[in-house]
C-alpha cells in the first residue's frame, strides 16, 4: 500500500504543477518549468536558464520558478546518500579548473562548470550523485581509466543524473559545454 501512496502522491504533485517531471528517481524529482510552481514538497535547487551560471536554494514550502522565465527545479528527496570514500587514487570531480562553486549547504554543492575545446578534464572520481543542467549545446567525450569512451550530445536545457562511483575524464568534442551541476550530499 505504501508504494501506491507514494505513486499517488507524485501524481498529485505533478497535477498540481500542471506538468510531468522530466526526471524522477529515489533521490530527486526534476521539473522544467516556465511558470511559478506551487509550494515545494521538498527543499530544492533552482537553475535559471535565462541567467546562465546561476542557482538558488529553496526550502520546503517555498515557491520556485517564475512565469515567463524557464527554470529547472531539482527537488531533493529524503534521505540523502552519503558520499563514497575515494579509493581510486584520482582526485574528486570538484573543485577543478573552469569550475566555480555557486553554493554549498548540508544537502548540496552546486558548481558552474565550463569545458573548453581541446582541454580535457583530469581523470576524476565522482563520490556523490549529481544532477547536471546543460546551458549550452555540444558533445562531451567521456573516457574511463580503462580507455573506453562514449560521446554524449547535450542540448541547452538537457538534464542528466549521474550516479556516484564513476571515474572518467571529459573533453569537449563539438559545440560548447556549460552546465550547472548539483552534487547531492
Amino acid at each position: 500500500m505504501k508504494p501506491l501512496l507514494c505513486i499517488l502522491g507524485l501524481s498529485f504533485a505533478a497535477l498540481a504543477r500542471g506538468a510531468e517531471p522530466i526526471l524522477d528517481n529515489e533521490h530527486v524529482t526534476v521539473w522544467d518549468t516556465a511558470v511559478a510552481l506551487p509550494s515545494s514538497l521538498h527543499d530544492f535547487v533552482e537553475v535559471s536558464l535565462s541567467r546562465k551560471g546561476t542557482a538558488r536554494f529553496g526550502h520546503q514550502g517555498d515557491t520556485a520558478g517564475k512565469t515567463g522565465s524557464r527554470s529547472i527545479v531539482i527537488e531533493l528527496k529524503d534521505p540523502p546518500v552519503a558520499p563514497l570514500a575515494n579509493e581510486t587514487g584520482y582526485p574528486l570531480a570538484f573543485p577543478r579548473e573552469h569550475v566555480k562553486k555557486l553554493l554549498e549547504n548540508a544537502q548540496v554543492v552546486v558548481w558552474d562548470s565550463v569545458w573548453l575545446p581541446g582541454e580535457a578534464t583530469p581523470m576524476h572520481f565522482h563520490d556523490k550523485d549529481a544532477v547536471a543542467v546543460f546551458e549550452a549545446t555540444g558533445a562531451l567525450k567521456s573516457t574511463t581509466p580503462d580507455g573506453k569512451s562514449v560521446i554524449t550530445e547535450n542540448r541547452f536545457g538537457n538534464v542528466r543524473f549521474g550516479a556516484r562511483n564513476r571515474t572518467h575524464s571529459e573533453i569537449l568534442v563539438s559545440g560548447k559545454a556549460h552546465a550547472v551541476i548539483t552534487e547531492l550530499k
